[in-house]
């Protein structure tokens, strides 16, 4: 079969694939990483696919049309997610004029099936929770003229209007060695050098070692609606083939960015991974997501195996906040993380999110307080995102702090983060300008500027890693917001 897979055009630079989908203030563009999975999967089961990147791609509506169209695919497979949802659902309505199936994936209709369908009033239906086994059966199923209706894991829109049939999903991949490596789906159809996370050296690959998290953030979406709360690995020496073959096929790509949640959510494995690449020869970067849990030794580990970066979720200065996001961890931890991770010789991005139930003025600044003691090389400061399907925005909704009339509120005109959230004591324009404050008191400290000055001065790669981030910064980083 010929299938069409789109990430489809929205705002420039829109970055879908993120777990917090906007046009960012640091240059982030995130691979479509679960659709080129998809990808992967369907060309591995001997299907033809069309993969297109509007974002990436620099095409818009027009251009993607007539991409499509010289393609004629039998499906199309569309991303979606939140804030974008009623643009990805007016695309899949479009496109299924002539008669193409036309199905969309992703966070948002795995949270809300039966809603998002009915978004729309042609596209077929939406493919649930983890893409791979629902797709393939969706392709089977067709290919041999049969309706998809009751494959577990989709929503089909019924042909006599009376609305969608629901089948949840039923299990989930669990022999991830099967899936082919998702760098060669990016070398074969992607433009690599576009994408990019300032974690990490560019240009760089987006890979995953394990899906799912067995921590109960309340907020983390992909855990909640596609991945589940039960952490499953590649062996370890499935994901350094993966590595040795991005080192010997792309030599452009200086780094590898594990996605999983948490690659520390086994910490043996994760000493395990460390050794079979020291024991392969592997010599390319990489950088992970990491929970602020992980001991020096293992950080030592990791280290000497090329681990330059983590990115870690600190989230709040405050216990009683961390509570109530149910993170699982104390603050006491994450400074001992923290001088451990610094001992190791170990670059730390740190995340600290505002607005969770519970939040105050004066545990913004309290955690803003924290952020500058514990002082990472950089920092990411945002207002609490919260996506259907998750806990928090469960929460935020029984506690009458959702403010919005609109998918759409999730990203301000410029596709940049907005807020829906709100606090006792705080607006959504006031968490945003908070963090546009605490963003500015993080990064304009004349010791932090000098320290990243030298050190962009004798290291290349974190020269050109620092820039790309600033050119996009920059525009950001002085304004203030007027709601």
């Amino acid at each position: 079969m010929k299938i069409t897979a789109l990430n489809p055009p929205f705002i420039p630079l829109f970055s879908r694939g993120q777990r917090s989908p906007a046009v960012t203030r640091s240059g982030t563009l995130y691979y479509p990483i679960w659709l080129s999975y998809a990808v992967g999967a369907l060309e591995q089961a001997g299907h033809t696919v069309q993969f297109i990147d509007s974002p990436a791609m620099d095409l818009d509506m027009a251009e993607t049309l007539a991409e499509i169209k010289k393609f004629s695919p039998d499906l199309i497979v569309i991303d979606t997610s939140t804030p974008s949802i009623i643009n990805d659902v007016q695309v899949a309505d479009l496109l299924a004029e002539n008669e193409t199936d036309v199905f969309i994936l992703g966070t948002h209709p795995s949270a809300l099936p039966e809603e998002t369908v009915l978004l729309g009033r042609k596209f077929h239906g939406a493919i649930l929770g983890e893409y791979e086994k629902p797709l393939l059966a969706v392709v089977k199923a067709l290919e041999n003229g049969f309706s998809p209706d009751g494959v577990p894991g989709t929503a089909i829109r019924l042909k006599d209007g009376a609305g969608v049939s629901v089948t949840p999903p039923r299990g989930y991949l669990t022999d991830l060695d099967s899936l082919p490596f998702v760098s060669s789906v990016y070398a074969a159809h992607l433009p690599v050098i576009r994408y990019n996370n300032p974690n990490a050296l560019h240009p760089q690959v987006m890979i995953m070692g394990g899906r799912g998290c067995p921590n109960q953030c309340s907020f983390c979406v992909f855990p909640q609606t596609l991945t589940g709360r039960h952490y499953r690995s590649r062996s370890v020496q499935n994901v350094v083939a993966e590595m040795k073959w991005v080192q010997d096929n792309m030599p452009e790509v200086q780094a590898v960015f594990f996605e999983d949640d948490t690659i520390a959510a086994d910490m043996e494995r994760l000493r395990l991974l460390s050794a079979e690449i020291v024991k392969t020869g592997v010599t390319i970067s990489w950088t992970c997501n990491m929970r602020a849990a992980a001991d020096y030794e293992t950080l030592r580990q990791c280290h000497a195996a090329g681990l330059r970066s983590v990115c870690v979720g600190f989230e709040s200065g405050c216990d009683e906040i961390l509570e109530s996001m149910r993170k699982g961890l104390k603050t006491e931890q994450m400074v001992r993380f923290m001088e451990s991770a610094r001992k190791a010789g170990i670059l730390v991005h740190g995340c600290f999110l505002f607005g969770i139930p519970g939040e105050t003025r004066d545990t913004a600044g309290r955690t803003l307080d924290f952020a500058l003691n514990l002082n990472p090389d950089t920092a990411q400061f945002y207002p609490l995102m919260v996506y259907p399907g998750t806990d928090a925005y469960t929460d935020v909704q029984k506690a009458g702090l959702l403010v919005t009339s609109s998918w759409r509120d999730w990203l301000k005109e410029d596709g940049t983060h907005a807020c829906v959230v709100k606090t006792p004591d705080m607006t959504p324009d006031e968490l945003v300008e908070f963090c546009n404050h605490a963003r500015r008191k993080f990064y304009l400290r004349p010791g932090y500027i000098l320290k990243k000055a030298w050190r962009s001065l004798f290291d290349k790669g974190e020269r050109h890693r620092t820039l790309l981030a600033f050119r996009t910064f920059r525009k950001y980083i002085f304004r203030r917001e007027n709601g």
